[in-house]
């Protein structure tokens, strides 16, 4: 289904869903709330209905993505996938359309850090990607190569690989970070090996809270150990403090933009963190404990920070049915805005992006 003029006219609306392998149950839980209902799923994919023309696509913390559904093919062949997904096209746009943006990626297969696996392309979506192109780009596409960052308000043809032989198409207008991104995992290259997977969670938290991080500020991250989301602050340019009673890698510890403070945040007095602008928080750590913490710095007089990304640890997806009260004692904080999501990086757990105010 399209909010386009083309099929404007149908009673359903149809929408594919990606999300973390596990997180469909919740998924299509926060959905039902708002008359959407479950059509298929696999883990990591989900596709809904809505009996209302043109519906908006929906939103909740656990969608990584969400595109408009046009149809799905299987095939063990590519050119017979290929031929169908014209068909397709073909049947949903008989006078023609063309793309801004392809992309193309699969459902993810195992649970996020099972067995090693992390999100996004894999050598078999680029392959296929490249031959969808090579068949589309003269009729169908505008741009110059599949699977780039979309520009704001590109239509994007979605292809996801449910299972390499069994593809679901679908198209959605870039909005935010997340649908700008193939598939809404962050193609992000390093400039050096990252000491840890924090390093591609640091990274796109920052992106995705939309905060003006700038080279010089002065950052704190609480569970800094052994360094990864700090790699990524300090190769931002940033003033790092990191606070952990365990060991950073040399690597970080050694960096002159680096501080170690080798405590436990609560226990620290709160003039360490006098002059920081942004704080994130990744520890080991029960939610409950992680929010008691901030807010003893938060709501400390010397305190003038701006901005919190706190990774708040699930454990299973039972847990986020107490999302809606650790909400509630955030906004004691006075925060000017609060966000939450999984973002594709996390595992069995969320991203709290928190802007303060500066009179609070």
């Amino acid at each position: 289904m399209t909010n386009d003029s083309v099929g404007a006219a149908e009673a359903s609306t149809f929408a594919m869903l990606c999300c973390a392998n596990g997180a469909e149950k919740q998924v299509v839980s926060d959905l039902e709330r708002d008359r959407w209902r479950r059509a298929f799923s696999r883990p990591g994919f989900v596709t809904v209905k809505k009996d209302q023309p043109s519906a908006e696509l929906p939103e909740g913390t656990f969608i990584r993505t969400a595109a408009y559904s046009i149809g799905h093919s299987r095939s063990p062949d590519a050119s017979t996938q290929i031929q169908s997904l014209i068909e397709l096209l073909r049947s949903r746009y008989p006078h023609g359309i063309e793309f801004d943006e392809l992309h193309v990626w699969p459902r993810d297969r195992l649970p996020i850090g099972k067995f090693g696996f992390e999100p996004g392309q894999d050598e078999v979506s680029r392959l296929v990607a490249d031959e969808i192109y090579q068949t589309l780009e003269k009729d169908w596409l505008r741009c110059d190569a599949p699977n780039r960052i979309a520009e704001p308000d590109a239509r994007c043809l979605d292809i996801v690989l449910v299972d390499p032989s069994d593809w679901f198409v679908g198209h959605h207008r870039a909005g935010d970070w997340h649908q700008r991104w193939p598939g809404g995992v962050q193609p992000i290259d390093p400039q050096y090996e990252p000491i840890s997977r924090a390093y591609y969670k640091a990274a796109e938290s920052i992106t995705w809270s939309g905060f003006d991080f700038a080279p010089g500020d002065l950052v704190v991250e609480v569970g800094s150990a052994p360094g990864g989301a700090c790699g990524r602050l300090l190769e931002l340019g940033m003033r790092v403090i990191g606070i952990d009673p365990a060991d950073m890698d040399p690597r970080i510890a050694d960096h002159p933009k680096f501080k170690h403070l080798r405590a436990r945040a609560g226990d620290l007095p709160r003039k360490e963190f006098r002059g920081v602008r942004w704080l994130l928080a990744d520890s080991n750590v029960k939610p409950e404990k992680t929010l008691v913490t901030i807010e003893n710095i938060v709501k400390h007089p010397v305190c003038e920070i701006e901005g919190l990304l706190l990774t708040m640890k699930l454990g299973n997806y039972e847990v986020s049915r107490h999302i809606p009260n650790w909400i509630k004692r955030i906004q004691t904080w006075n925060p000017a805005d609060i966000r939450i999501r999984q973002l594709a990086r996390n595992r069995c757990e969320v991203c709290l992006a928190i802007r303060l105010k500066p009179d609070r």
